[in-house]
């Protein structure tokens, strides 16, 4: 077993997590979340749980601010990623950044549809929010990954204006993306038109239902939620940051399903299942599969406080307790440890897929409500987090998943003890 996973599963995990458009993808995308707080901050102000408070909001003409703030943070979610993810992809080939960002964000604006149509009337050059939000961000991916690699391709094999010594370095780099921006917008235009002309749409379009669509329902069903689940703590068995890899990849398919849902509640339907809401979103994964940190092992930190015997396991209970109440268990995933430790890596992997069909169930049949676009900093405790985003049931049920992982873990986290213990014993008597 350890001869397969160090010599073909690792180096293919590494492999894949090292590729630039991975790294360039984590990290336009990271470049979003200070707008999704923000964002989801300014929302949860529109919908507080105190019903006089809510409407002290809406009557003094707060509410229109806070919504003006909203749309102006989570509405240009996909502009921000294009930028983000082409600008991190040229920088990782060792070119400069900045043009390869501009440029995709000129060629997802060009892709995109530049009218919309308001009762019998066409209002044109117009660039709808409806693409720039998280309707857009698969499109936005794609872009953003082909024009940093393609436009990375066309410097390296020096197809650019290069001026003379002695031009100052900001002329010098504008000139040199010429070329190259040149050629990607001719492409863009080539693009536009075949989708205009040919099939009566646009390329954003095109991609939203033919790709964007099925993956939200895919992310959305049973069988993502297992898979999402068992990713990310697999990963970390085998010390990858399986969180930043999966959610990365993830997150923009999971923040456009709760923009679906906000739109359901903007249009003032019920958020349900019937409706059409999506179950499976930020806060699915951040809330509820990453509970207390990845493996949700707040239930064995808690066994470690107040009832490991080993000086080793007590110590690690007392140093990773306070961090694990805000999602943070490194402490844990390396004091133990947890990462490539057999024994423990039983409930580690089976917990988040616990927690994960507890709440899918939980709110399929509404026993919880739906999530909307209020996204919480994953430091959030639990308990607070739940109660903020979904009212009491939420987190109650997080209180349920917490107690099943002290059971889940209990057996396992003994024998790690108990191994603890005796070898400690033995140390002491020799």
């Amino acid at each position: 077993m350890n001869k397969f996973i160090n010599e073909k599963l690792l180096p293919n995990i590494f492999k894949f997590v090292n590729l630039n458009s991975v790294q360039a993808l984590k990290s336009g995308v990271l470049a979003t979340l200070p707008l999704t707080i923000v964002g989801s901050i300014l929302l949860l102000l529109c919908n507080l749980p105190i019903e006089g408070a809510r409407n002290f909001i809406a009557d003094s003409g707060l509410k229109d601010i806070f919504l003006q703030g909203y749309y102006a943070t989570f509405a240009i979610l996909a502009m921000v990623a294009v930028i983000g993810i082409a600008y991190n992809y040229a920088k990782i080939e060792g070119q400069e950044g900045l043009g390869a960002g501009i440029i995709a964000l000129v060629l997802f604006i060009l892709l995109m549809s530049n009218s919309i149509k308001l009762d019998e009337t066409t209002v044109t050059d117009v660039i709808s929010k409806e693409w720039t939000s998280a309707k857009g961000m698969i499109s936005a991916i794609i872009i953003g990954l082909f024009v940093g690699k393609f436009y990375s391709f066309l410097l390296k094999k020096g197809i650019a204006i290069k001026m003379p010594e002695g031009v100052p370095e900001g002329v010098s780099k504008s000139f040199a993306s010429l070329v190259p921006s040149a050629i990607i917008i001719i492409i863009g235009l080539v693009i536009y038109a075949i989708f205009d002309k040919v099939f009566k749409t646009t390329m954003l379009e095109w991609i939203y239902k033919v790709i964007q669509t099925p993956l939200q329902s895919i992310t959305d069903s049973l069988g993502g939620v297992i898979v999402i689940a068992f990713t990310v703590p697999f990963l970390w068995l085998f010390g990858v940051h399986g969180a930043t890899i999966v959610s990365s990849v993830m997150n923009p398919i999971l923040l456009a399903n709760a923009d679906s849902n906000s739109k359901l509640v903007q249009q003032g339907i019920e958020l349900t299942v019937e409706n059409g809401g999506r179950i499976v979103t930020p806060q699915f994964y951040d809330l509820f599969i990453n509970l207390s940190g990845t493996g949700i092992t707040l239930g064995l930190v808690m066994y470690l406080v107040a009832f490991s015997k080993s000086k080793q396991c007590r110590e690690m209970g007392k140093l990773a307790f306070i961090p694990s109440l805000f999602n943070i268990n490194e402490p844990i995933l390396f004091g133990i440890p947890i990462v490539m430790n057999p024994i423990l890596a039983i409930p580690f992997l089976i917990m988040p897929i616990i927690s994960g069909l507890m709440l899918y169930f939980a709110q399929y049949f509404g026993l919880v409500p739906l999530f909307d676009s209020v996204i919480l900093p994953w430091t959030t405790p639990p308990v607070i987090s739940g109660f903020i985003v979904g009212g009491f049931r939420t987190a109650l049920l997080q209180i349920v998943i917490l107690v099943v992982s002290f059971f889940v873990y209990l057996p396992f986290i003994k024998k790690v003890d108990m191994m603890n213990l005796q070898r400690e014993n033995e140390t002491s008597n020799s």
